[in-house]
């Protein structure tokens, strides 16, 4: 899994154009980025290639849109920040087509050093198509060589993430990975392949369906496992105990009681929640005003709704992690979002905080939740890909990797 993938720094890039697939789906309000924690992290991808002297196109999709262009979802207010941050003009090509004959020209009319913006690629409509097609090779007729750096797509097999590579290989050029993907694959493939042990993984949110394959393959992988969240209640289920009103996932209840199974047999140690804070019903607005109390977690009220862990499963979670030396951590253990129903959530990222271990954050509503609660610099790593680190995590092979040329 730790992919032993060419990188930006195993090629000459000087005078060549350099098509560079970035994340820069960006939330925006009123046309304004409200985040730009993806720009900030393609930066020294972009810059290394500035500073080699190659002429650097850059695309990205934004959004859902799916077939056609969106006004709401264009990517220029995204070529203002980065000409901001970079200190240099980035030409934005409102291009429609994305590969049209106003990228083509000004392709054309870069210098060495230059950086252009494509249009957002899901206005073509085809970048949802599998790899093969024309608007990949179009990406690639507008350059000699291509850098990965969207490890937030690298798990869809698209024109623009694996596509292109087929059509930069025949020309003759190179296919590499960016930093970010770099150290995307460097911690979440040391993690999950060769990680230092004690390894703890600790698994949240809402859906059991949403990570069966994620939790097969980390009880092969890990010491102690560690499962919070709405998730928890289906395994609470499955051993017979009431949870009320809790979120639970009736199909998946004998899956449930095999994976307890399997980590009995295998000697890992399972850990569910033993007490749960639980209201007469879920918050609405999700964050207004919610009364709680904390009831075992093995003797929920039949009227009562768990919506994050108790007390001592925050104390009996952060003894786990304690003394871990490799730690993975994808879901909240609660609905977050709300100040009443934040104490789990919080109580596990100030237990990874003041951890020696290397802690690894999958992406998604935790690394939300470590951005909001304020721990993400106390981090060894936050993943930029929510679906794609639960792929990785499975043991998958994400597409936009496994494209990259070989060192």
């Amino acid at each position: 899994m730790a992919l032993n993938k060419k990188t930006v720094d195993d090629f000459n890039a000087a005078g060549k154009r350099v098509l560079v697939r970035c994340d820069f789906n960006v939330p925006l309000k009123d046309g304004q980025i409200t985040d730009e924690t993806r720009i900030v992290a393609a930066l020294d991808t972009i810059k290394k290639l500035i500073n080699d002297g190659a002429k650097v196109i850059l695309c990205s999709h934004l959004g859902k849109v799916k077939n056609g262009p969106n006004e709401g979802e264009s990517l220029a207010p995204v070529a203002k920040r980065l000409s901001e941050k970079l200190g240099k003009e980035v030409v934005f090509v409102n291009d429609d087509n994305v590969t049209g004959e106003a990228a083509t020209k000004a392709v054309e009319a870069m210098k060495d050093g230059d950086v252009v913006l494509l249009q957002n690629t899901r206005f073509r409509g085809k970048d949802e198509t599998k790899n093969e097609g024309t608007f990949a090779k179009e990406l690639a007729d507008l350059a000699d060589d291509y850098v990965c750096d969207a490890f937030g797509s690298a798990h869809r097999a698209h024109a623009s993430v694996s596509g292109v590579t087929k059509y930069i290989t025949e020309k003759g050029g190179v296919n590499a990975v960016g930093y970010l993907m770099q150290k995307e694959i460097q911690f979440l493939g040391n993690a999950v392949e060769n990680p230092e042990r004690p390894f703890v993984a600790i698994l949240g949110g809402a859906k059991v369906a949403d990570k069966l394959a994620v939790i097969d393959n980390l009880l092969e992988k890990c010491d102690t496992l560690i499962i919070g969240g709405g998730m928890a209640f289906t395994f609470l289920k499955a051993q017979g105990y009431e949870i009320g009103k809790s979120l639970v996932d009736d199909e998946k209840l004998d899956y449930c009681k095999q994976m307890i199974e399997k980590a009995q047999a295998k000697g890992k140690k399972l850990l569910l929640p033993v007490d749960t804070v639980v209201a007469d019903s879920f918050p609405d607005p999700i964050d207004g005003p919610v009364d709680v109390q904390i009831v075992d977690a093995t003797a929920i009220p039949a009227d009562k709704e768990g919506l994050d862990i108790g007390t001592k499963t925050r104390e009996l979670f952060a003894d786990a992690v304690k003394s871990a030396k490799t730690v993975v951590w994808n879901g909240p253990m609660g609905v977050f979002e709300n100040p009443t129903l934040a104490a789990g959530t919080i109580a596990v990222a100030e237990a990874l905080a003041q951890t020696d271990a290397t802690t690894i954050i999958g992406g998604g509503d935790s690394a939300a939740a470590c951005n909001q609660l304020g721990f993400a610099s106390k981090m060894s790593h936050i993943s930029t890909g929510g679906g794609a680190s639960l792929e990785f995590l499975e043991g998958k092979e994400l597409p936009g990797v496994y494209a990259a040329d070989d060192k």
